[in-house]
């Protein structure tokens, strides 16, 4: 081993009486057999801007229905699939808090008495988010728990878990955050805005978002390598779209971390951490469809770097969860750090916490992780990530890309730069998102929003 690789610590907070104030398999089997009976109904754009357009009281009553109606079954599912694990798989002191978490949660909200009025609504929101609050660092802590227990389980049976597990937490948490907000902007309409329904950005910007996602990495990329590339933007680069921000967000700072980490350390690599070269810029294409075409439409985001490129054995396994290169000191890909070479850059799922497991997120305020506090949590104080390194970012990113319908590719390709051979990298992401005049036929036609969009 080289000898500046050291094993990386992972820290959690303590883990101890995991189950402690958990209800038991048995107190709530009744409940989980009743909700398991039908699956949770698929999440889309649709249903979530259902409640707030018109927002009115009746409307945020509907969402309060809607909540303790699908999220108890959201958590429901988790709560069985963790059961079933491998008995010592789920022995494990990090996927046994997060079970002890889901059942807690389940129970609570299984049992919820009826929302009848506003006022009513006002202690369930203030609830609602004590249980957000709750499972904040469920990825991070599961993330631990998995890749001590990577040898009682097949990576395919690992990978299925967690893209299902992931799946379910962001309908959980859209569904929550959507409430949380819609309550809000019912509560104080001077102070809501109107480009937004919720968490739903009706003009969603991608320049405004790679700009902002592209200042933040920079800041980190710089202060770890020393130097960071420049972002060039261009295509349709005043395109708009309805979207949740912080899903974009979350993909773009993943790949830039990617991108930004490859192209200078394959720039030193070539030229030396002291040449006067320029280090090439990572390219960014924005490209909405064609009008018209049939919904749900498509906006894609071309990203480009010369980081090296990854080697062919290594492309099936871009999207793997626990492949990585990340890490100071690894020296083994030479391609310039291998398709996760950003990864220990970041840190935008770090945690932090202290003996209790309490915390906030990096750009909280106070104890409060605000939206998706523990997936977008800001500043350079991050740095070095504690989930950093164990493959998640590209994985999640996928995930957050296709839930509403869209993609996310990865490409290497080989070329030839003023006779010398290059290699490029491509992301391409695919969001996919209805028109917004459809969009709009179709929340009139279905009130609770239920049905999917296709």
């Amino acid at each position: 081993m080289h000898k500046n690789c050291q094993r990386r610590k992972f820290h959690v907070g303590e883990i101890r009486n995991p189950l402690a104030n958990s209800p038991s398999p048995t107190e709530i089997a009744p409940l989980l057999d009743e909700y398991a009976k039908h699956p949770p109904r698929p999440l889309t754009l649709s249903t979530l801007l259902s409640f707030g357009r018109p927002l009115t009281p009746e409307s945020v009553l509907n969402s309060v229905g809607y909540v303790l109606s699908e999220v108890p079954r959201m958590f429901g599912w988790r709560v069985r699939a963790l059961e079933e694990l491998p008995f010592i798989v789920g022995m494990n002191p990090f996927i046994a808090k997060i079970l002890a978490a889901h059942r807690r949660s389940f129970q609570l909200l299984a049992t919820y008495p009826t929302v009848e009025s506003l006022e009513d609504n006002v202690k369930f929101t203030t609830q609602l988010e004590a249980l957000v609050q709750t499972h904040v660092n469920d990825i991070p802590i599961m993330a631990k728990g998995f890749q001590e227990c990577s040898r009682y389980m097949t990576p395919e049976e690992i990978s299925s878990f967690l893209d299902a597990a992931i799946r379910n937490r962001i309908a959980v948490r859209l569904l929550a955050e959507q409430h949380i907000a819609l309550s809000r902007d019912l509560q104080d309409p001077d102070n809501r805005s109107k480009d937004h329904i919720g968490v739903v950005h009706m003009s969603c910007s991608p320049r405004d978002m790679i700009r902002m996602c592209g200042s933040f990495v920079s800041d980190l990329c710089e202060a770890t390598l020393g130097a960071s590339p420049e972002i060039i933007i261009d295509g349709q680069v005043d395109a708009t779209f309805a979207y949740v921000p912080v899903h974009l967000e979350y993909i773009l700072t993943e790949i830039l971390k990617n991108a930004f980490r490859a192209s200078v350390e394959r720039h030193y690599k070539v030229h030396g951490s002291s040449s006067t070269h320029k280090i090439p810029p990572v390219r960014i294409t924005i490209a909405p469809p064609p009008s018209p075409v049939p919904h749900p439409s498509v906006l894609s985001l071309r990203i480009r770097d010369e980081g090296g490129g990854v080697s062919p054995s290594n492309i099936p396994l871009i999207f793997s969860y626990s492949f990585t290169t990340a890490g100071p000191g690894n020296d083994e890909d030479e391609l310039g750090g291998g398709p996760y070479a950003a990864q220990h850059v970041g840190g935008s799922a770090a945690i932090d916490h202290g003996p209790d497991g309490s915390g906030s997120s990096p750009g909280g305020s106070g104890n409060s992780p605000g939206l998706f506090g523990e997936i977008v949590g800001r500043g350079v104080q991050t740095g070095m990530g504690t989930i950093a390194g164990l493959g998640y970012g590209l994985p999640m990113s996928r995930l957050y890309a296709m839930y509403f319908g869209g993609s996310l590719d990865f490409l290497s390709l080989d070329g030839w730069d003023k006779g010398q051979p290059h290699r490029m990298r491509i992301f391409v992401s695919n969001l996919a998102y209805p028109f917004l005049d459809m969009l709009l036929e179709d929340i009139k036609s279905v009130p609770c929003g239920w049905e999917e969009l296709r």
